[in-house]
């Protein structure tokens, strides 16, 4: 899929034409400068996708697309989870931008014991906006049409009832005894990835999550900061599951 992704509300089946306005718009006539006779794909994020043609360029935010038929895009298996412990200052974003660009499923933000950042009141909400909307922006940049879920904010305690429900659990770890490479991977399912925070995952996180049916495992012979490690980890995953082939 090569052509440039644009977010809409919605795609109906049998639609034909879409009117692409609005921030989106813009986007594509101003700054894209797209015109009559370019392909573009239409997604609303969550599976559904439709390729079209250009018909019209009209002001500074108006495209107006002759739509292919409608696609769903099935979700993805073993669907790839990883908790990221909050990082300090915009390499949170980062973590999600690279993230998404390499297929993560889903980000569940996470405020590990030994975060130096903590989301709370406003600032927790606006911190949580801005990693949703580096998800939505490098979902398009990467051409998915299935973009990540990134979830609220979770405890340990939610955090570990995620890691119970998986079909496999890790958390990247130094006390691992195993590599991540060589772990035995379901072919389905769910399987749930912890990168702690800069600090560490302390004794008793790694407690309750071993509790849980979470190994610590390690990724490689050099330590990653934490807005990289999910994307390495996430990337090793991917290509050992075949969702890469």
């Amino acid at each position: 899929m090569t052509a440039p992704v644009f977010v809409v509300d919605r795609l109906d089946d049998g639609q034909g034409q879409c009117v692409l306005d609005g921030p989106e718009g813009r986007h594509a006539v101003s700054v894209k400068r797209l015109q009559p006779g370019e392909r573009v794909v239409l997604t609303d994020g969550a599976g559904r996708w439709a390729e079209g043609e250009v018909t019209a360029a009209e002001g500074k935010d108006r495209l107006v697309v002759r739509l292919d038929e409608v696609t769903e895009e099935p979700p993805r298996s073993p669907r790839i989870t990883v908790v990221q412990a909050l990082p300090k200052g915009d390499r949170g974003e980062l973590a999600v931008e690279t993230m998404t660009e390499v297929g993560v499923d889903a980000i569940v933000p996470w405020a590990a014991s030994r975060c130096i950042t903590q989301w709370k009141g406003e600032r927790g909400l606006k911190a949580l906006g801005k990693w949703r909307a580096t998800a939505r922006e490098a979902g398009k940049q990467s051409r998915r049409v299935r973009f990540p879920e990134v979830g609220d904010a979770a405890t340990t305690k939610q955090v570990a009832a995620l890691l119970a429900a998986a079909d496999f659990a890790a958390v990247l770890h130094e006390s691992g005894e195993e590599r991540l490479a060589t772990a035995q991977l379901p072919d389905r399912g769910e399987i749930v990835l912890v990168v702690g925070p800069e600090g560490g995952v302390c004794p008793e996180e790694l407690a309750l999550f071993a509790e849980a049916g979470a190994k610590p495992y390690v990724l490689g012979p050099t330590v990653l900061r934490t807005s990289t490690a999910g994307t390495a980890a996430a990337a090793l995953l991917l290509g050992r599951t075949g969702r890469w082939s």
